[in-house]
């Protein structure tokens, strides 16, 4: 581990954490100062920046504009699926925001209100989210074109006076009408919002009027209009800034709150410490305002900044190829992009000796960063080399909010270890602890665990379930959080993650990553993906089993005997005889989610023969349909 910059920042941020984020604090304007860095009064509910007041819309744009950023471009919205490119400045995108804002006031939605956002990747997403920021009031971002039940649930446990939403999202071959699925999930819901606000796109308009006698809907362009622009309101550092929804292992999803104090901070910290981006940079984050990574480094990290963020609706390949990415990135004079592994993977599978690179103009391009899904080293030598510039793998969750382990580019930057996120990032107190509680060595696989309290801008608990956030992150090891996730430390303090704990086989008695795995298949030459699942055996108890897609041109049906036992030897060889791998199916695709992460749980369930648990977020369930005799075929 380093001895310089970055070891100083750590171990300061764990031994002085007052004085730390104190300094870190005074990046962000205040109109109250904290009185308390670290409320620790009420463990384990510890609070950051007690007795702060602030408003996170001004820090994101007010005082850019006033600073003297305001014709400098705050979001380039760019639109392969519309066909249109628009530039908002500061001053623009300030100018919506305070409108928005005061069209919602005159609704009569207020401070601590919550309000739904169900939009796709358009401006006025990210216009939606900091009008509310603006007033107080604290927004619900559901990913545009979940399923009704979803949706209901979200709607159910956050009681929003408003829903703002959209008439339809576009994917590459499709419109997807958002209302109906709007219409059915207030349906199913017995909490009724007073107001919808619909945004109306050309390519699906919906039908606006008043729908029944508790609530009414709105034209978002009416309602616009004649709208007084709000100012902003002051609200406590310890005051929601919004809740997102993750999924839960009992079904109900589960509120994660973040707060506007810690938020702030540990945002604007992370753009420059970790990602090396400062004001006026042009950062493209290629994920979704659904998510936690377009809540973070989409809308408020780059904006609290001061740089630019590329606002992008369209998918790495597809629109119209395996170029798209590069397009972005050279049209743009992207500075550093960030998005998951899988589309690095998918760019790979079309274009695998990366020829499309050589029609786009990169020489702005720094930086690349990866989190979301394991980076499998191949995955990270391809990119590496097609690229030329640094690619940066970052490991965090929902729950966290900014990346718990990276190499920090800004801070210092330190040699990347393929298949590690590099190390723990400053605030952080990353433990690796056996199922009896202590340390594991180094080397030794366990679970991965934060020593509280974790830094500003984390999860302080769940939306009205304290009781929830204490059994299933805090119970497991007393004065630790758990991530849920299994890897090791290894002797000079790089983080390795290995994969979910559930994703930890259990091979005749010997514990076996499916991230290990999935390795040893990933570093075949003609494997574009892969995922491993433990199905039930009944000598071992479980056994690992191997399901990849190959590359572009290689022939399935001819060389499939030759690729299979290449791969069993190739885990036999990298993992060991332990692992037991004897069965490897070839497949067109493997199941995902629109934000790339793949299904294993649904693919376990399948091959256990069990009902499969579809998420609402899945990109195409004809993949599991042309899946389930594959999974369900005995060997």
């Amino acid at each position: 581990m380093s001895d310089g910059a970055y070891s100083a920042a750590y171990e300061r941020s764990l031994t002085d954490p007052e004085g730390f984020w104190g300094e870190a604090a005074e990046a962000i304007e205040w109109t109250v100062p904290p009185t308390r860095v670290l409320d620790d009064s009420n463990p384990p509910f510890y609070r950051w920046f007690t007795g702060g007041r602030l408003n996170t819309c001004f820090n994101a744009l007010d005082r850019h504009v006033r600073d003297g950023r305001g014709e400098q471009a705050a979001i380039i919205y760019d639109s392969p699926v519309t066909g249109t490119t628009r530039t908002i400045t500061y001053a623009g995108l300030l100018a919506e925001v305070s409108t928005l804002a005061g069209a919602l006031a005159s609704l009569g939605v207020e401070k601590g209100d919550r309000v739904v956002i169900y939009l796709p990747m358009i401006p006025e997403a990210v216009v939606a989210m900091l009008a509310c920021a603006r007033i107080g009031a604290i927004h619900s971002v559901v990913f545009g074109g979940f399923a009704p039940a979803e949706l209901a649930a979200r709607i159910e446990d956050a009681q929003p006076v408003a829903v703002l939403a959209a008439s339809c999202g576009i994917e590459t071959t499709r419109v997807i009408p958002y209302k109906p699925m709007l219409d059915a999930a207030l349906d199913r819901s017995s909490h009724k919002p007073e107001s919808v606000i619909v945004f109306q796109r050309e390519q699906c308009r919906a039908e606006i009027g008043e729908r029944d006698t508790e609530w009414e809907e709105l034209d978002w362009a009416e309602l616009v209009a004649d709208a007084e622009p709000a100012d902003c309101v002051d609200v406590d550092a310890t005051d929601p800034l919004y809740i997102l929804y993750t999924s839960g292992t009992t079904g109900r999803p589960k509120g994660i709150v973040r707060d506007n104090g810690g938020h702030a901070v540990a945002l604007r910290w992370s753009m420059g410490n970790i990602y090396g981006i400062g004001p006026g940079d042009v950062w493209f984050t290629a994920s979704d305002v659904g998510w936690v990574v377009g809540h973070s480094y989409i809308v408020y990290a780059p904006l609290l900044t001061g740089a630019t963020s590329v606002l992008y609706e369209g998918k790495p390949v597809g629109t119209p190829d395996a170029g798209a990415f590069w397009r972005v990135i050279s049209d743009h004079g992207v500075t550093a992009m960030f998005t998951a592994p899988t589309a690095y993977r998918a760019i790979r599978r079309e274009d695998p000796d990366g020829t499309l690179l050589a029609a786009y103009d990169l020489s702005s391009l720094q930086t690349v960063f990866l989190a979301g899904e394991r980076l499998d080293p191949d995955t990270w030598a391809w990119a590496t080399e097609r690229l030329g510039v640094p690619v940066v793998d970052n490991w965090w969750q929902t729950e966290t909010g900014w990346p718990v382990a990276a190499n920090l580019r800004g801070l210092e930057p330190m040699p990347i270890k393929p298949g590690s996120p590099s190390v723990p990032v400053p605030g952080y107190a990353v433990h690796v602890l056996s199922p009896t509680g202590g340390q594991a060595p180094a080397g030794e696989e366990g679970a991965i665990c934060l020593k509280l309290p974790m830094p500003p801008g984390t999860l302080p608990t769940l939306w009205n379930d304290d009781e929830r956030y204490l059994s299933g992150y805090l119970s497991a090891y007393d004065g630790y959080y758990l991530t849920g996730d299994g890897g090791l430390v290894d002797e000079d303090g790089y983080l390795f993650v290995m994969g979910r704990t559930d994703d930890v086989l259990n091979v005749a008695g010997h514990r076996l990553s499916t991230g290990s795995i999935e390795a040893a298949l990933a570093g075949h030459p003609d494997v574009a993906e892969c995922a491993v699942i433990g199905v039930a055996d009944d000598l071992k108890g479980q056994v690992p089993r191997g399901l990849v897609v190959v590359k572009a041109g290689v022939d399935a049906a001819a060389e499939g005997d030759r690729i299979r036992r290449e791969l069993v030897q190739r885990v036999r060889d990298e993992v060991g005889a332990v692992a037991s791998l004897r069965q490897v199916d070839i497949v067109t695709a493997l199941p995902k989610t629109r934000s790339g992460k793949i299904l294993r749980r649904t693919m376990r369930e399948m091959a256990d023969g069990r009902t499969p648990t579809i998420p609402g977020t899945i990109e195409d369930v004809s993949v599991l349909d042309a899946l389930g005799p594959v999974l369900r075929a005995t060997p």
